[in-house]
């Protein structure tokens, strides 16, 4: 499937299924879900949901009963890699199915290969068709207990993974019986003796015995028994721990062995040399691929792997991407290819998605390997730095982006991992446009930020922290906020700026950061005057009065603590208010702009504090009323006044008073109209009417000079009062008494 292209219907369908289960589902008393109603899957897709839960959605006891009716969901290839299911939900959901394939890797200890193997043996069906069995990672009973369901039941078998098992010699002997077997993955397991594999050799096409820890065979006894698997085509001896045996040199020198080989791995072993595999290679001319990551083999133009020959190693592109591919679930070899990777990354200048979609192969198998993480993220910031990231598409980037944040959560002590995953993160793509879990990733940022004090790192991560609180929704912003550290953390570093006198742009960020963490949330508002956010801000205004961009972000947070009326007097102070009535008259348009903002939160609270502060609100209305500039209707009016709260009305009456006279001089486009269009509710309006507003949007409407689309805008909120008036059977003249403020 291409990441550029919108998902496939069936995926997404499939998706929102496995993770919604309990909106389909009713509880059988056990706990296990059941569908509510019979709902019959094709078998494809049956198998295909069962996947999915097992990827994507929770795969436990619980889900997992679902396919406890065969007639309606019919499975057959069934994954269920990594679920965390009992040995009894097994063997009730998935036992009864006529499965041909099961894949039940790296499922948790409390499945166990016995109770697989008894599971399956309830159905005998099962011990005919099952074909493909992968048990990877899998444990094995105590060596004490006698093993009472083995694997020579399972007579239809062709293909077995046992790989990172502990695997003994008895049960090879016990697999080896198996009549129609022709592929065995033994890799990592305890087996110490491979004799039983010539039961085999009539038929056994692929063997994989990647490092074979305790294997207690020479290597001439060890060619021994694979120079007679006379119809072997894939033979798999690599070893990520090379070990210093030099069987994959003596198997490349032995002439006519293994005569119908396509495929082989020796990754890992030394004194491998380009010559040998070159003759190797063309004595088997069908030969598709040979394995020579980690040896000294490869440089050569003839394994280069560009051909029809590939090839997985580390002295070009493609034998690198060929590795990752490969070896995906390989540790030492995924780390060993990442780090080559790395080295190329470096220097790509166009955006690589199919490279990038390896690495990610290799970050989610291995998420708790550090290496891997390690190399895998600074790949990641190589692929994605600048205008890459512009190149790859959205989907795949989130996925990335998501990984990168679980590499921060499972290693929040390592500097070089967080400080890869954070230069991966500030990517203007990725925060403002890629899909991924924001609020999550605010507050692995601000952990990290409270434990390191790396400057060229604290303004990355300032910078993604003030970007991420933008996007947050209201209840997040206001929970990342309530964090007390968080709060400490960002005016430590103001504090830190300004008794430096530097403006830089982490100051900026940071006071970003700050500014949207405080919107709409009251709790964070109280942290800040708590912890002495406010004579903090005073003295930032007064270290930098010529930075109208320190002081813009500087007021429009006030703005948010004035908004928060239980604060209100800790911000009644004359200095501050001195402060922020010299600033309503700066030529910066935003800063005026704050500054009327905060003034008019503060004279807002009922009729003695408009009374009270009289002489603010006449500095305001002159300051608004003497400004001729364009943003006098457009900005001040629409975005102050009707934002505040609603005892602001008379002042908005007195503004649209001044703006008849203001009319006569400007060619405005829009004044508070554009605002007001969305009071249409049933309180504001009755507010509107009892403040006389009715009347001056009449005489707007009626203007000469008034802008044709004001008076649309105009007649359209005329009518919504019209309509108010005629619901609520207000037919009695408008009220006139009540006292509306001086212009």
């Amino acid at each position: 499937m291409d990441d550029a292209s919108p998902a496939p219907l069936t995926d997404l369908c499939l998706t929102y299924v496995s993770q919604n289960l309990e909106c389909f589902c009713a509880k059988r008393p056990d706990g296990s879900l059941c569908f509510r109603e019979a709902v019959l899957f094709p078998q494809e897709l049956a198998d295909q949901l069962l996947a999915k839960m097992a990827t994507e959605g929770p795969l436990n006891d619980s889900t997992v009963g679902v396919f406890r009716n065969c007639e309606y969901l019919r499975l057959r290839r069934a994954c269920i890699r990594t679920a965390r299911i009992s040995a009894e939900a097994f063997q009730k959901a998935l036992c009864p199915h006529r499965l041909l394939e099961l894949d039940a890797a790296r499922v948790n200890a409390d499945l166990t290969i016995p109770d697989i193997l008894q599971g399956l043996a309830t159905n005998k069906y099962c011990q005919e068709s099952l074909q493909r069995l992968v048990l990877t990672g899998l444990t094995m009973s105590s060596l004490e207990e006698p093993i009472r369901h083995r694997f020579s039941s399972l007579q239809g078998l062709r293909s077995l993974s046992l790989a990172n098992v502990d695997f003994y010699d008895s049960g090879l002997v016990d697999v080896c019986s198996l009549p129609r077997l022709e592929s065995l993955d033994l890799s990592n397991t305890s087996v110490t003796n491979l004799n039983p594999l010539l039961g085999l050799k009539e038929r056994l096409r692929s063997l994989t015995l990647h490092q074979l820890k305790r294997l207690e065979m020479s290597t001439g006894q060890l060619l021994g028994v694979i120079g007679q698997l006379d119809v072997l085509q894939h033979l798999d001896i690599s070893d990520d721990k090379q070990f210093t045996s030099d069987v994959a040199r003596q198997l490349l020198g032995q002439p006519g062995i293994l005569p119908a080989l396509v495929s082989l791995d020796v990754s890992g072993r030394k004194q491998v040399t380009d010559a040998a595999v070159k003759a190797f290679v063309e004595e088997r001319p069908g030969m598709t691929f040979v394995g020579l990551l980690a040896t000294d083999a490869g440089f050569s133009d003839f394994l280069s792997g560009e051909g029809n020959l590939k090839v997985t190693g580390e002295a070009n592109e493609t034998q690198i991407c060929e590795a990752l591919r490969r070896y995906s679930e390989r540790e030492g070899f995924v780390r060993e290819a990442l780090f080559h990777l790395f080295s190329l990354t470096h220097v790509m200048e166009k955006p690589r998605p199919d490279i990038l979609k390896l690495v990610v192969l290799g970050m989610k198998n291995h998420p708790a390997t550090l290496n891997v993480q390690l190399a895998a993220s600074a790949c990641v910031f190589n692929l994605t730095k600048q205008d890459l990231a512009a190149g790859m598409p959205v989907r795949l980037l989130s996925t990335v982006t998501q990984l990168l944040l679980e590499a921060m959560r499972t290693f929040p002590n390592h500097q070089q991992l967080q400080k890869n995953c954070l230069l991966s993160l500030c990517s203007d793509r990725i925060l403002q446009e890629v899909p991924f879990n924001r609020f999550e990733a605010a507050k692995l940022v601000m952990q990290w930020l409270c434990n390191h004090e790396d400057q060229n790192m604290q303004r990355m991560a300032v910078a993604i922290i003030s970007i991420l609180a933008a996007k947050l929704s209201t209840e997040q912003t206001a929970q990342l906020g309530a964090e007390l550290f968080i709060v400490k953390q960002l005016l430590h570093i103001v504090s830190q700026k300004a008794t430096q006198g530097m403006v830089d742009a982490t100051l900026k960020f940071t006071l970003s950061a700050l500014w949207n963490l405080t919107d709409e949330s009251p709790t964070t508002c109280r942290h800040f005057i708590e912890n002495q956010g406010l004579d903090l801000f005073i003295k930032v205004l007064e270290s930098f009065p010529n930075e109208s961009s320190i002081q813009q972000k500087v007021l429009g947070l006030l703005n948010n603590i004035a908004e928060v009326g239980e604060l209100h007097g800790e911000l009644m102070v004359q200095g501050f208010l001195d402060h922020i009535r010299t600033l309503l008259h700066s030529q910066e348009v935003e800063v005026s702009y704050f500054a009327a903002g905060i003034l008019a939160h503060l004279t807002s609270r009922g009729e003695e504090a408009w009374t009270l502060s009289s002489d603010l609100r006449s500095s305001l209305l002159e300051q608004l009323v003497g400004n001729r500039q364009k943003l006098l209707a457009q900005q001040y009016c629409t975005q102050l006044f009707l934002k505040v709260d609603s005892s602001l009305l008379p002042l908005f009456v007195s503004l649209a008073r001044c703006y008849c006279e203001v009319a006569r001089t400007l060619s405005v486009k829009w004044w508070p109209t554009g605002e007001i269009q969305h009071l249409y509710t049933a309180r504001y309006c009755s507010m509107l009417l009892e403040e006389g507003g009715l009347q001056q949007l009449e005489l707007v409407h009626t203007h000469p000079q008034t802008h044709k689309d004001v008076k649309r805008l105009a007649k359209s909120i005329l009518e919504s009062l019209q309509n108010h008036r005629a619901r609520t059977g207000q037919t009695a003249p408008l009220p006139t008494n009540r006292r509306v403020p001086p212009q």
